[in-house]
């Protein structure tokens, strides 16, 4: 006899099996950290170099870009490229693997908007 309600067989098809629960998560891992997403979504602009990433970043230090960078490089989300130039220059950018977030990245800032809006629609009107 099945013990399954309707309820539960709709949500079966959407239940990740263990592999893809461990792949989810360390996708997730890759871009969670204070500034990962932050530099991430910087760097969807277009390459940009270390002075121009702490500006476009305030509140970050020096150490914790430098750490963030090596990090996402690590996990191969942002290429360096150093040119042999004097001065020294040195360019980040986002591969391929971090380019493919973009539609992602969109899609929850989209679903947060609705959800921010859905809030905002539930809030009880306030008297004055």
């Amino acid at each position: 006899m099945d013990d399954h309600t309707d309820e539960t067989s709709a949500l079966e098809p959407c239940a990740p099996t263990a592999v893809e629960l461990n792949e989810f998560r360390r996708a997730v891992n890759m871009i969670i950290g204070r500034w990962k997403i932050d530099i991430l979504w910087v760097l969807l602009g277009g390459p940009m170099r270390f002075g121009e990433l702490r500006k476009a970043l305030p509140g970050i230090t020096q150490h914790m870009l430098t750490a963030q960078l090596r990090a996402l490089e690590a996990d191969r989300l942002v290429s360096r490229t150093a040119y042999a130039e004097i001065p020294p220059r040195v360019e980040y950018a986002l591969t391929d693997n971090a380019i493919a977030l973009k539609p992602i990245f969109l899609a929850l800032t989209e679903w947060a908007r609705v959800l921010r809006d859905t809030k905002e629609e539930n809030q009880p009107i306030r008297k004055a």
